[in-house]
């Protein structure tokens, strides 16, 4: 009888922690399977959206950026503050944006224009009213720009500094282009197409920003949040790298520290964690 050839432990450890991944990015009681990249996506593949979306630990990183931006939009934050249940179920909020974002931009045009649609219809119900008395609705295309553009900008910031620094400007730019197909089929405007047209609409929407307990309170949550499947060590280094790529006004309005010397020992951390996930996912971005 032929023995069976003992599995290549490199190998078993690779596809071991591609398993962990999917798992923790996919709910296997929903029935939920990794998106599998379509020629009929969107975007082509090897373009700049696709390259950048495809980074684990820099979305992660620049995710936490975003969201902690977001919070200091008060239609934004009151919105979650509202309808969603992220203090339960941080997890599956993540999950749910991340699953977002790897549909429009790698499935079929067909999966992800139901998405967008899905997203559309939710939204519409989201609507109350601020603290202050005055009206809000997740609809409003103002709000709807602030959430694109910090996404945008963190997206890419994170892969700037966590992967590619010498990205070129044109290939920046690009992926603006692309990301606002996404942002205006969301209701979203005005909707930048290059990175100098997003970093002068955050300028124009930043004076729409408040400081509040509240904005603290959900900044706390996302920074201490453990995603599943992660260890606890790591989770502070995530943390300080996203803190890291905020503008100095936002650390400020939400009463976080400036990194300082921590910041290099997390780049250290999640730089050799993002090697790890690119080695395990067998991923090499162009250079």
């Amino acid at each position: 009888m032929a023995r069976r050839p003992f599995p290549d432990p490199v190998e078993f450890t690779r596809l071991k922690l591609v398993e962990r991944v999917r798992a923790a990015f996919n709910d296997a009681s929903k029935g939920e399977a990794p998106i599998p990249p379509s020629d009929e996506a969107y975007f082509a593949a090897n373009t700049p959206i696709r390259m950048v979306h495809a980074d684990l630990v820099g979305m992660m990183i620049g995710g936490m950026s975003a969201l902690l931006l977001q919070m200091l939009h008060p239609h934004a934050l009151q919105g979650v503050l509202d309808f969603s249940n992220f203090r339960a179920d941080m997890h599956g909020r993540l999950r749910r944006t991340a699953r977002f974002i790897a549909v429009t931009t790698y499935g079929h045009r067909d999966d992800a224009e139901a998405a967008i649609e899905r997203v559309n219809r939710i939204h519409s119900k989201v609507r109350g009213t601020l603290p202050d008395g005055s009206a809000y609705e997740a609809t409003n295309p103002r709000t709807l720009a602030w959430v694109h553009v910090t996404e945008a900008l963190m997206f890419l910031e994170a892969w700037l500094v966590h992967v590619r620094p010498e990205m070129p400007l044109s290939e920046q730019d690009e992926y603006f282009r692309q990301f606002a197909l996404i942002a205006r089929k969301l209701g979203a405007d005005p909707v930048p197409e290059s990175k100098a047209e997003a970093q002068e609409v955050f300028r124009t929407l930043r004076s729409d920003l408040r400081a509040t307990p509240q904005a603290r309170e959900v900044a706390e949550l996302v920074l201490e949040h453990r995603p599943q499947g992660a260890t606890g060590t790591i989770q502070p280094f995530m943390a300080n790298a996203a803190v890291s790529l905020l503008p100095p006004f936002a650390r400020t309005m939400l009463d976080l520290d400036a990194p300082g010397l921590s910041a290099l020992p997390s780049k250290l951390v999640t730089g050799a964690l993002g090697g790890t996930m690119r080695w395990a996912f067998q991923q090499k971005p162009r250079g």
